[in-house]
């Protein structure tokens, strides 16, 4: 009897792997590598490297996850040089995903198109934003299109929406993401009846599939890609 019970959970399990990601497939999102029954980990963990050292990790590091552990890095590092620094960590531990999240600023094309064609090489998911990581905060709160918006409008623009609600954010100073800014995002728009992270998530990703030249990310502005990473988040809190 503890035989064919046995068999039964394994065959369900099975069951629900498969259809978590048949899931995944049909919504496009990055799924965690399994190289076979063996390597199973229980709390598999996303390396997330980031360019910066404040405004990306205090973001990264507040979300509470069930199913997995997220292992942010700030480095103060950008384009080539922090997918080189992804390399030398990712060898240091067991990694389900490496993500290098890294914005185009006033970095050459050459040089932010070359950090995305390494990373993608390496294995890694890439979030990168054009021209800054605020953009993805701002579609949180505005439906922009992804016309040209220079990063130096994100800062009044983003707390423009923030003031309401009696919540501010330093883009210059301490450049950190407080836990009053963070479950605002997390909040749903009362006007649209949806979770700010969703509509966020949604913006995002149709802003990135109207550019269509994909061959060279330094030339699509507004954009970011940050949605895949979040959503691979989602799949775990």
């Amino acid at each position: 009897m503890k035989d064919k019970k046995a068999v039964q959970e394994a065959d369900r399990q099975r069951h629900l792997e498969q259809r978590n990601a048949a899931k995944l497939r049909r919504r496009g999102e990055p799924m965690l590598q399994r190289t076979g029954e063996e390597t199973k980990d229980p709390n598999p963990v996303i390396l997330v490297v980031c360019e910066g050292k404040n405004t990306e990790p205090s973001y990264f590091r507040q979300f509470k996850l069930s199913s997995a552990t997220i292992k942010t890095v700030g480095k103060g590092m950008n384009t080539l040089s922090l997918v080189q620094e992804a390399l030398v960590l990712s060898t240091k531990g067991k990694y389900e995903q490496v993500w290098c999240i890294f914005d185009k600023d006033q970095f050459s094309a050459q040089d932010f198109n070359s950090a995305i064609t390494l990373a993608t090489a390496s294995g890694f998911h890439v979030g990168y934003s054009n021209q800054a990581f605020e953009y993805w905060f701002i579609l949180h709160f505005e439906d922009h299109q992804g016309g040209t918006m220079p990063r130096t409008d994100y800062d009044p623009k983003l707390n423009g929406y923030l003031k309401p609600f009696g919540v501010s954010y330093d883009g210059k100073e301490s450049k950190l993401v407080s836990p009053e800014f963070f479950e605002l995002m997390l909040t749903t728009d009362e006007k649209l009846g949806k979770a700010r992270i969703d509509l966020a998530i949604a913006r995002a990703e149709r802003n990135y599939n109207a550019k269509g030249n994909y061959a060279s990310p330094a030339t699509l502005e507004s954009v970011t890609t940050v949605f895949e990473l979040v959503r691979v988040i989602q799949n775990h809190m």
